[in-house]
């Protein structure tokens, strides 16, 4: 905290616009900017009616499929005919060893099985743009295995990685960032508990977070209740002035916005005589 205050300082004694630095160093505020979010709903593909319901949701929400699940390939087409993102939602082994279900990738597994079983579960989900992982609190803590992974997205080219955060040790970000993987993490779960009073505390906590910090990220699932509180409460984001934005347009905010800072501390006199 004391280095981002003296960094403040820093700044604004060189007379540098005022961008602010969240202690999340995916978000940079700038002043006079419009406070953005991005909402991905996950576990799409099990359900047909509930999953067309979630796709009529207004606005650039993004849609997270499940492998080799019934209802992905006619989902996922439909989500892209809307013009929404589509992304794979990866089931990853959890401390807690809950079934991984089709596709999963584990801690046993050799480099060729889990390069092999990624490659089959990109090709179960069409138009696919990202990947964010599904549970994980085991395997996104290692870093050998998020190497491969990330490594295996850098040579698709054009992918984007949504670390879902099911555990505070993960390494995901880290490892994505050292393979120029394009990344973000969820910043909120709008639905761990599945009430509609809880549902609509958490969207005003995402509100509260992307004019904090200039972006948030959440995280919710085709729940009838999520459904519902996301159908009221998305009309409202015009006069909240906040915008929905695509997963791929944040990643490239919050990069630009990093840019944007070095470049401010880059310039300052005391940065210069270092």
């Amino acid at each position: 905290m004391r280095i981002w205050m003296l960094l403040l300082a820093v700044t604004a004694s060189a007379g540098i616009s005022t961008t602010a630095w969240s202690e999340d160093t995916t978000n940079f505020t700038v002043s006079g900017e419009t406070p953005v979010i991005s909402i991905i709903i996950d576990d799409m593909g099990s359900l047909n009616k509930r999953g067309a319901r979630a796709i009529q949701l207004p606005g650039a929400i993004a849609y997270s499929f499940l492998p080799h699940s019934p209802y992905t390939i006619q989902l996922a087409k439909l989500a892209h005919s809307y013009n929404k993102e589509v992304l794979l939602h990866l089931p990853m082994e959890s401390i807690k060893n809950h079934a991984l279900g089709p596709g999963g990738l584990s801690l046993d597994m050799s480099r060729d099985e889990f390069v092999q079983t990624l490659q089959k579960d990109l090709e179960s989900v069409p138009h696919v743009k990202g990947i964010n992982n599904h549970m994980g609190s085991l395997l996104t803590r290692h870093p050998g295995h998020m190497m491969w992974l990330m490594q295996a997205i850098h040579e698709k080219g054009e992918l984007f990685f949504v670390d879902s955060r099911t555990t505070s040790n993960t390494v995901a970000l880290k490892v994505a960032n050292e393979n120029h993987v394009p990344s973000i993490p969820r910043n909120i779960f709008l639905d761990h508990e599945r009430n509609i009073e809880a549902i609509n505390r958490e969207f005003d906590r995402m509100i509260e977070h992307a004019r904090k910090t200039g972006t948030a990220l959440a995280i919710g699932h085709p729940y009838k209740e999520t459904l519902t509180v996301l159908e009221e409460r998305l009309p409202e984001l015009e006069d909240l002035q906040i915008k929905l934005v695509p997963v791929s347009d944040m990643i490239k905010l919050s990069q630009k916005r990093k840019n944007t800072w070095q470049a401010s501390l880059s310039h300052s006199p005391r940065a210069a005589k270092n």
